[in-house]
């Protein structure tokens, strides 16, 4: 099968969105098809670097990250038209939609988009915000939705909001699928060791660790103010925050007043291909946001060996099971009992890691591409779906 995807945000950039479109790309091609990303340049520059195709754009403030591509006539769409794909898999709502839309209609082929950001929780980027987020917002989406065969949440949170947006196009949830074999691995101790000098740290440290973008929407302050509430309880816990975004500033000011900069580590932004090393780290995962539309991080996280606990939220309703495969909290002496719970009992924390072993299969990246593919086929109105799951 011929697949274009398409999307605002690619590599090096690092995002939910990225690491979702990479590890469905990287699949699909695995498995045997043909598959080509459209994104935008990060340095302005045009070019294709394998499946790749770059266009020119420039970034904007309207966002952090954001870019919108330059208004010119694009050669390497009209290569990607007379590649001719046979489906198109679009990623964001901005730039890259538009010419998805066009090559949609170019070559009368069918459209799946996958609806990885939830906006509301982003209005605060925005002029008059709250106003779109009310009115605008809502009406917008249902519109450019509706005009799609087929919509992918990657939880039942999104597909909620959506139909609350009076979307009727056919809503699958495919929770997005991680490489388990990246996390499964094991960190030689030396090396682990090393890393924690580096920031400061010792093995003797119950290290909780939070991994993700810092930015306002993560909820990045209720974290600090957990951890301070911690230290009342467990003297040697540290907090390891990793990651890089337009709120560290604002973040590490927050921490030098508190007064507790020597528990508190940063270590900016990291290497995709790294990260995984950071999650060996930690003792135990927590973060606060309530803006995920799945939190990819968790899963991350789970697959790593973590213990988890966040704040309570409809995405991770079917994959954090208190008790079973980590905790949710909704307030601050949840927080607390969760935290004791699985520092003070290696019991609990095996147990949590068993019950993981079987449920994170429906978050591996193999399980993530037979659904999308299903959806493909289900789009395109095949019947013989084994001739497409091989790479016809």
């Amino acid at each position: 099968m011929k697949i274009l995807i398409t999307t605002d945000a690619y590599y090096p950039m690092t995002n939910g969105v990225v690491i979702s479109t990479s590890n469905l790309y990287r699949q699909l091609k695995y498995l045997g098809h043909d598959v080509k990303i459209l994104t935008l340049s990060s340095s302005g520059k045009e070019y294709i670097e394998g499946d790749v195709f770059y266009l020119s754009s420039y970034s904007t403030n309207v966002y952090p990250n954001s870019r919108i591509m330059k208004p010119i006539k694009n050669k390497l769409v009209g290569e990607l038209i007379k590649w001719s794909p046979d489906i198109i898999h679009s990623q964001t709502e901005f730039s890259t939609m538009i010419l998805a839309k066009y090559i949609r209609r170019k070559l009368n082929i069918p459209q799946v988009h996958t609806y990885h950001t939830m906006y509301e929780d982003y209005m605060h980027y925005f002029l008059c915000g709250k106003a779109l987020k009310r009115t605008v917002l809502p009406k917008l989406t249902g519109a450019l939705l509706n005009t799609f065969e087929a919509v992918i949440a990657p939880t039942e949170k999104v597909k909620l909001k959506l139909e609350s947006y009076n979307v009727s196009t056919n809503i699958k949830v495919i929770p997005t699928g991680i490489d388990m074999t990246k996390f499964n691995r094991q960190l030689p101790k030396s090396e682990k060791e090393k890393l924690l000098s580096k920031y400061g740290l010792c093995s003797n440290d119950i290290v909780m660790l939070y991994v993700g973008r810092i930015a306002e929407e993560k909820n990045i302050e209720e974290v600090l103010k957990l951890y301070r509430k911690s230290l009342k309880y467990v003297s040697n816990i540290k907090l390891l925050i990793v990651g890089g975004g337009p709120f560290l500033g604002r973040l590490k000011t927050l921490v030098k007043e508190s007064n507790i900069k020597e528990y508190v580590k940063f270590t900016g932004m990291i290497e995709s291909e790294e990260i995984y090393k950071y999650y060996k780290l930690g003792d135990i995962f927590v973060t606060a946001s309530q803006s995920e539309t799945q939190g990819i991080t968790y899963i991350e996280a789970l697959a790593s060996g973590l213990p988890t606990i966040c704040r309570w939220d409809l995405c991770v309703k079917d994959l954090i099971i208190n008790g079973k495969t980590g905790f949710t909290y909704k307030n601050e002496d949840e927080f607390i009992s969760a935290l004791l719970s699985v520092i003070r009992s290696e019991k609990l924390r095996n147990n949590i890691m068993k019950n993981l072993s079987y449920k994170l299969r429906e978050y591996s990246v193999e399980h993530f591409a037979d659904r999308v593919l299903e959806t493909y086929n289900e789009v395109l109105g095949r019947n013989a779906v084994q001739y497409f799951a091989h790479g016809a």
